[in-house]
């Protein structure tokens, strides 16, 4: 056997070794080993959502619960004193973008009544 053909068998032979001994340690150890690695993250993971859960809603129980009952009075009657006056300015400024403001109502129609109509001058 020449040379060259012992040198390219050598190699060959080296290439089936390596890839057959790194795809059995894939597919026998580390693969197997990653697959517990990852159930065990899907288990871990689907039980975080309902104890944060659980948490906040606990957190907010106890939060509530040691507010005073005069707290909750000045709260809601602020906050809907609020609403209703941010409702009334939205509805003010919202009427007057289309309609105008009261002053440039009474202008335009002070303006009106001095302006000659075109039937007038005939």
């Amino acid at each position: 056997m020449p040379i060259w053909a012992m040198i390219l068998l050598q190699i060959l032979l080296t290439i089936v070794a390596v890839t057959a001994v790194l795809s059995g340690f894939w597919y026998l150890i580390v693969r197997p080993w990653l697959s517990a690695k990852v159930e065990e993250l899907i288990k871990a993971a689907d039980q975080v959502e309902p104890k944060v859960a659980q948490g906040v809603q606990k957190g907010v129980a106890d939060a509530v619960k040691d507010l005073p009952q005069n707290a909750w009075d000045g709260a809601t009657k602020e906050s809907t004193k609020q609403i209703m006056k941010f409702g009334s300015n939205l509805f003010e400024n919202g009427l007057s973008s289309f309609l105008g403001t009261a002053a440039e109502l009474q202008k335009s129609r002070a303006e009106a009544q001095d302006k000659p109509r075109q039937d007038d001058w005939r």
